[in-house]
């Protein structure tokens, strides 16, 4: 086949396969353990309060950035995020911190402390998993109060 390895058979393709969504697989599920860690939830409601916290960031991004931090992301959750799309294809909305914590409560189901405590470990596990200067980047499109979020150690 035209877009196979020369000399590769089947099987030796199906065990790339398996190892390439073994690794996706597993680094999805590290970072998602680092996110329970930090945030106390289990990982059925973990799932969900992560991209919502995520969602909202990419909301208030420009949308290079959002491409940029996302692209840093496990692919799993690249792909969980594809629900974000329609909302990032109109221009950024300028909100603060009292609007994207009031997005977040209201996706989860929570009220402000709670999403205050889940965007904090979101946070600070996506800056654990990036590099820094994707961090600093991220920090300089923010305001000011939300900065002050995303900056900010549990």
């Amino acid at each position: 086949m035209a877009d196979e390895p020369e000399g590769m058979g089947e099987q030796q393709l199906d065990l790339r396969a398996r190892r390439r969504e073994a690794r996706r697989t597993q680094t999805y599920a590290l970072f998602l353990k680092d996110f329970c860690a930090a945030s106390g939830l289990p990982r059925d409601r973990a799932e969900k309060a992560l991209v919502s916290v995520l969602c909202a960031l990419e909301q208030r991004l420009i949308k290079g950035e959002a491409d940029d931090l996302r692209a840093q992301l496990p692919m799993k959750l690249q792909e969980a995020l594809q629900a974000c799309n329609p909302q990032r294809e109109r221009p950024v909305w300028k909100f603060g911190l009292d609007e994207f914590l009031q997005m977040v409560a209201e996706d989860i189901g929570g009220d402000r402390a709670q999403a205050e405590s889940v965007t904090r470990a979101a946070f600070a596990t996506v800056r654990a998993h990036i590099t820094e200067g994707e961090a600093e980047q991220v920090g300089h499109e923010l305001p000011a109060d939300l900065r002050a979020l995303w900056a900010r150690p549990i």
